[in-house]
């Protein structure tokens, strides 16, 4: 189960093995007649597109509101990118962030080629990635100890060399090799905070039919000493941090492939999380040109890649998207001030070395998307449900949720009582009658900021601010249902439903928590309702892309105790979105992506327990096709720790602690419910 092994070598970079420590990366391809290592780092940001101050629509706002309510729609979105361009020539054309690159490849030539009973395997326990062939067998992984990658050979000797990666980059890069080692320069990046280039470390130790080598990127700062030990030594103290990490969650389902694939993603997802939060590509970029650069992706990407840790046990991984937004709130204030002549955070769809708002167009007019911050915040949130860090609670997520907030208060206007959001965005799709993404009122807007509001009045009831906050709360408009019964996407009763997309941003409410809104049967059966149209796009020929959107319908399903919706949406993912090494994608069996190494988690662990701070229900969405089963380590909000849960045809068992005295509700699978307390000292054990 921790062991995953196949039989085809890898071709090209986009089939390769992974290993990580957050900070470095490796893919480890090839085979036989080449074994591959692409080394890559978390901050090898190529500096291809200079920031640009956001443009001033805060100056043209008054019309772009006047646009929108004649319903010319594709006219605001028209009108941002021509005053942007006369504003800034630099805006004439699509502006992307900066993209994660490749840092080199090592190419290792055995003598031995002879490929006898070729099989390469992903040990998710102790991230080692190995090839063997015959009596040769070649290891590697990437230490979180010494933060080095070391590379083993046994049973044949062979040649070492290194070279760039593949491609052509978008800007020039001038590189040096000597012997076995590589040094990048970007000539002409002397914009303040762009990285000047970087360089590729080896050291390499041979004994009889055999070599060891260390390996690692280097972007900041002088070289440190190499780390002492052999392959085994280094091992052991990688393993002390990065094993004790993967230990802490165990799913096991009677070898149901699920297991499988959740070890599979909760590997990709901590070998992804350093310093920075994972990437679309997580640490790992095998070339120049990534997709969609290889950013964050705010409006569903990195959410999804990050949903797994605090579930799994692992809250603490969440803390490096905290730390980037708040490097990134002066970032975040300006697109406020600039895009909508208010206080408070904007932040974008897109970033990766900065966090201004540049990418945007008149299709994808995501200068509309204002729920960004309230989303981040939702994410500091998560953190402390999890952990309960009360120094963290006042210090950090409070004051981060008011000054998210504080950009609501400026920007919605309230008519007749009731708010508006005007501009708007449900990313990336469009209302059925307009084709254009501008929109007014999008659900998503609604909700984020709803949340946001209530976890203030929750946590800072005795801020100064609570009466706005309150104020703009009670005017935020209620959710609304279709003609057709399904949730709308839309608050706004003129923009009609357009189910047939990869996104249902519509149902951020059922992704968290919850939303007291949706305690109403009607509400209920309307999300439900938006599930399953969503899902029979999916089923069709066209819905190919984005996988973790499919997981985020699951999740939704989950929440509301759709069984059959919920494992549907798992078995698709299941069956599409992994490779032969069961890295995941974002296409079927296209582009690396790590989106749904934390949905996939994510998803599964929705279908075993449910929570929001004093209340927990154990197997809300149960499938029939896990009749038994066991999970150690969940982690529900508030926090309640639940040691264990087992489930048979007979019955279910459960073992709960929390780090201080609490009394909960817990849901049962049979529909009762008990009053529990709580404390770190003693299990509390259930049976029903």
């Amino acid at each position: 189960m921790d062991l995953h092994t196949d039989h085809t070598p890898a071709r090209e970079w986009e089939h390769a093995m992974i290993s990580g420590n957050g900070r470095q990366g490796l893919l480890f391809w090839g085979g036989p007649d080449a074994v591959r290592l692409t080394l890559s780092h978390e901050r090898l940001f190529l500096p291809v597109t200079e920031p640009l101050p956001p443009p001033d629509t805060a100056s043209i706002l008054p019309e772009l509101r006047r646009l929108l309510a004649g319903r010319r729609f594709a006219a605001a979105a028209d009108r941002v990118c021509g005053h942007a361009a006369s504003e800034e020539p630099g805006y004439a054309d699509l502006r992307w962030v900066d993209p994660l690159i490749g840092a080199a490849t090592i190419t290792f030539t055995p003598r031995e080629t002879r490929a006898r009973g070729y099989a390469r395997s992903t040990d998710f326990a102790t991230g080692v990635v190995t090839q063997r062939w015959g009596g040769v067998v070649c290891a590697a992984f990437v230490s979180r100890a010494d933060d080095v990658v070391a590379f083993r050979v046994t049973g044949t000797d062979g040649d070492l060399a290194i070279a760039p990666v593949d491609g052509v980059p978008e800007r020039p890069v001038r590189t040096a090799v000597d012997n076995l080692s590589l040094v990048a320069r970007f000539p002409g990046a002397d914009r303040p905070g762009a990285l000047p280039g970087y360089r590729v470390e080896c050291r390499v130790s041979r004994d009889g039919d055999g070599l060891l080598l260390l390996a690692r990127t280097v972007v900041d700062g002088a070289s440190v000493p190499w780390p002492d030990g052999d392959f085994e030594q280094l091992l052991a103290a990688h393993v002390s941090v990065h094993g004790e990490l993967y230990g802490r969650f165990r799913l096991e389902l009677g070898g149901d492939r699920v297991e499988t694939l959740v070890n599979a993603c909760r590997y990709a997802a901590i070998s992804a999380s350093g310093e920075l939060p994972p990437t679309l590509q997580g640490v790992w970029s095998g070339g120049y040109r990534p997709p969609w650069r290889s950013a964050y992706t705010l409006d569903g990407n990195l959410p999804a890649a990050v949903a797994g840790f605090a579930p799994t046990g692992t809250p603490e991984l969440l803390e490096p998207v905290v730390r980037m937004a708040e490097a990134r709130i002066p970032d975040m204030r300006v697109n406020a001030r600039r895009l909508y002549g208010v206080d408070g955070l904007l932040a974008p769809v897109h970033q990766s070395t900065h966090a201004l708002v540049n990418h945007f167009g008149p299709r994808w007019c995501q200068t509309f998307w204002t729920a960004g911050a309230a989303w981040l915040a939702r994410l500091f949130v998560e953190f402390y449900e999890h952990t309960g860090d009360e120094a963290f609670r006042r210090e950090r997520m409070v004051p981060f949720l008011a000054e998210a907030a504080d950009f609501h208060l400026g920007f919605v206007t309230v008519e007749d009582g009731r708010a508006r959001f005007a501009p708007s965005y449900s990313p990336e799709n469009a209302p059925a009658n307009t084709g254009s993404q501008a929109c007014v009122d999008a659900t998503m807007d609604v909700a984020a900021a709803g949340g946001l509001l209530r976890d203030l009045l929750r946590f800072a009831p005795d801020d100064p601010r609570v009466p706005r906050w309150r104020s703009l709360l009670e005017a935020l408009p209620p959710y609304r249902i279709g003609p057709d019964g399904l949730l709308a996407e839309w608050v706004d009763p003129g923009l009609a439903d357009a189910p047939g997309h990869r996104h249902a941003s519509h149902l951020y409410p059922l992704w968290y928590g919850g939303d007291p809104a949706f305690d109403d049967p009607a509400l209920r059966a309307a999300a439900a309702r938006a599930i399953r149209a969503r899902l029979a796009w999916w089923d069709g020929q066209e819905a190919d892309e984005m996988a973790y959107g499919l997981a985020q319908l699951g999740i939704a399903a989950a929440h509301l105790g759709l069984v059959d919706e919920a494992y549907g949406t798992l078995t698709r993912l299941a069956d599409r979105y992994f490779r032969p090494s069961l890295v995941p994608t974002h296409n079927r069996d296209a582009i690396l992506n790590v989106d749904l190494a934390g949905a996939f988690p994510a998803l599964v662990t929705s279908m075993l327990v449910r929570s929001r701070p004093g209340r927990v229900d154990l197997l809300p969405a149960p499938p029939s096709a896990w009749p038994r089963g066991t999970v150690s380590g969940l982690l529900a909000r508030g926090p309640v720790r639940i040691a264990r849960l087992s489930w048979t045809p007979a019955g279910m068992e459960a073992a709960l602690t929390a780090p201080r005295p609490m009394r909960i509700t817990v849901g049962l699978p049979d529909g009762s419910s008990a009053e529990v307390d709580l404390n770190s000292d003693t299990e509390t054990h259930l049976n029903c």
